[in-house]
C-alpha cells in the first residue's frame, strides 16, 4: 500500500477516535478516555511484540527517539493548545496550530535533508490554509495578549519536532509497532504520573455509558497510531505530515453522518474542504 494512503487511512482514524471520544463524552470526561485510548493501545502493541518480535530490538538507537516522540506528543503539544484554547479561544488556537505541516516540512528539509519537489510546498500551504478555515469559528472576542499566541504555536511546534523523531527513529528502525509501542506507553506513564501529581486519577474510569464510544475510540487510535509509524517509516516528513494533518477534513465528514445535532456545516468549511482536498492531490501526485 502506498504510504500516502497509509498516511490518510491514518488521519481517518484519528478522525474517527474524535468523534467517538465526543460522543462518549457526554456521559464521561475526556481524562478518563486519553487514559483508555493509551492503556488499550500499549497492551494490545505490547502483547503483538512479545509474540512476534525479538525484544533485543528496543535496545537499537531508535528508542530514544520514540521516547522522545512520546514525551512531546500528543501530551506536551496538547497542554500548549487546551492553555492556548482558555487565552486565545478556539477560534484563533485551532487555525495557529494547524500550522504544524509547515513547521514539519522546514524541519524535515533542515535536520533530516529531504528535498521535497514545489508540488509539496504549494500542497502543504494549501493543506495549512484549508485546516485554518475549518479550525476557525470567526473573529469571536475576550481579552487576550499578543504573547499568548506563543502556546499554539509552541504546540504546532512541539507536533512537528514530534514527526520528525519519529522519521527520525524509523530510519534506523523500521518498525512501525516497536516505535508506535514506546511512544505510546510513554506518552501513558507521564500522564498518568501528571494526574497522580494533581490528585485527578480518580478522573480515568470512564461511565458505563461511554464505556463502547471509548473503547472503540482506544482501538481507532491505536490503529492509526501504528498507521502514523509506518507511513514515516515509508515516506519523506514533507510529504506524509501533510497528509497525516488531514484529520479535520475527516472529522467535518464523519460528524456530519453521525453529530448531525451538533454540527453546522458552513461556506467557511465547504471551501476549507476543499482546499484540503485540493492540497491532498497535489502532494499525492508529485
Amino acid at each position: 500500500m502506498p504510504p500516502e494512503v497509509i498516511a490518510i487511512v491514518s488521519a481517518m482514524g484519528w478522525a474517527g477516535d474524535g468523534v467517538l471520544v465526543r460522543m462518549g463524552a457526554r456521559t464521561s470526561n475526556i481524562y478518563a478516555a486519553a487514559f483508555l485510548s493509551y492503556s488499550v493501545a500499549a497492551a494490545a502493541l505490547w502483547a503483538y511484540l512479545l509474540a512476534t518480535t525479538p525484544l533485543h530490538l528496543l535496545g537499537s538507537s531508535a528508542t530514544i527517539y520514540f521516547v522522545l516522540s512520546g514525551c512531546l506528543q500528543p501530551l506536551l503539544a496538547r497542554i500548549f493548545y487546551y492553555i492556548a484554547i482558555t487565552r486565545l479561544g478556539v477560534s484563533r488556537a485551532g487555525p495557529l496550530r494547524g500550522i504544524s505541516p509547515l513547521f514539519a516540512l522546514i524541519l524535515a528539509v533542515i535536520f533530516l535533508h529531504e528535498r521535497p519537489p514545489p508540488a509539496v510546498y504549494a500542497g502543504t500551504l494549501l493543506v495549512v490554509a484549508s485546516v485554518w478555515l475549518l479550525s476557525s469559528r470567526g473573529s469571536g472576542g475576550g481579552d487576550w495578549r499578543l504573547f499568548d499566541i506563543v502556546f499554539p504555536l509552541a504546540a504546532a511546534l512541539v507536533a512537528a519536532v514530534s514527526q520528525n523523531l519519529r522519521r527520525g527513529g524509523m530510519l534506523i528502525l523500521p518498525d512501525p509497532f516497536v516505535g508506535a509501542a514506546v511512544a505510546t506507553t510513554t506518552s501513558l506513564v507521564l500522564f498518568a504520573a501528571s494526574l497522580t501529581a494533581v490528585g485527578r486519577l480518580r478522573l480515568v474510569v470512564p461511565g458505563r455509558q461511554s464505556l463502547p464510544f471509548f473503547g472503540g475510540a482506544a482501538l481507532l487510535s491505536t490503529v492509526a497510531q501504528v498507521l502514523n509509524f509506518a507511513a514515516l517509516s515509508m515516506g519523506e516528513v514533507s510529504v506524509m505530515v501533510p497528509l497525516l494533518d488531514t484529520t479535520p477534513l475527516f472529522i467535518l465528514l464523519f460528524s456530519a453522518i453521525f453529530l448531525k445535532d451538533l454540527e453546522k456545516i458552513t461556506a467557511r468549511i465547504v471551501f476549507g474542504t476543499i482546499l484540503m482536498v485540493s492540497g491532498v492531490v497535489i502532494i499525492s501526485s508529485r
